[in-house]
């Protein structure tokens, strides 16, 4: 079993390991390009499981941004028959790519 995390970014949270990338909504970034998310909720460490309330103390995940891009549209479509009302939205959302280099526990 790996090492693994569970880290909060904003309001969503994440369950991350060393070595991968997941995909976060856009945030400030730093110029170097590199992340240090220190709410971590929950760590596993050798073979136990630490969970924080709500954070667990001294503990950080250290990723490096891959890439910013833009997910796929996402279309809104209101009708009202017989009334000739169409409202047709679009969103497209903002998000950054991370890679996880290291997990250090508290």
């Amino acid at each position: 079993m790996s090492k693994y995390a569970v880290v909060q970014v904003g309001t969503h949270q994440y369950r991350v390991e060393e070595n991968t990338e997941f995909n976060v909504e856009r945030f400030d970034l730093p110029k170097d390009g590199k992340v240090e998310l220190d709410q971590v909720l929950a760590v596993q460490k050798k073979d136990q499981i630490e969970i924080g309330t709500p954070f667990v103390s001294k503990a950080s995940v250290l990723c490096d941004v891959v890439t910013e891009f833009r997910a796929p549209k996402v279309i809104s479509f209101k009708f009202k028959r017989r009334k000739n009302y169409r409202k047709k939205k679009g969103h497209r959302q903002s998000l950054v790519r991370l890679r996880v280099k290291t997990i250090k526990a508290g």
